[in-house]
């Protein structure tokens, strides 16, 4: 998952989290719409590929520049810096969530006890 921090245009001060690839960015049809001037119907294409990491595809007419420095294609790093026409973006690894252990805890303590209760047993039986 990453998340794209909107730090001008009209939604600047937004966010949106992406767990869903191909995400497309644009003006018209796209997962995160731009209304913004310079923008193109469908600007950017992010991608997840396992091995490389996250990429990005802009389409052949429209200016992108990362980290200040234009680009038709790459490779995105967490805090790289997107500007799409007025628009700017910031790239972030989305935050992780650790899931709750208390069943998996319980499980162990709950075969501990038992392996203690068979033992005590076991040591009875021998010993009467």
């Amino acid at each position: 998952m990453i998340q794209l921090h909107i730090l001008s245009g009209q939604q600047a001060g937004g966010e949106i989290v992406v767990r869903r690839f191909p995400f497309v960015i644009g003006r018209g049809a796209a997962h995160l719409p731009l209304e913004d001037g310079g923008v193109w119907e469908q600007h950017l294409q992010i991608d997840f590929q396992r091995g490389a990491g996250f990429t990005f595809t802009a389409r052949s007419e429209a200016g992108v520049l990362v980290n200040g420095a234009s680009a038709a294609a790459g490779l995105l790093r967490n805090g790289d810096l997107i500007e799409l026409g007025t628009a700017r973006l910031r790239f972030w690894l989305a935050r992780t969530e650790q899931r709750s252990l208390r069943v998996r805890e319980g499980l162990t303590w709950a075969a501990l006890f038992a392996l203690l209760a068979g033992q005590g047993a076991l040591a009875w039986w021998l010993l009467r």
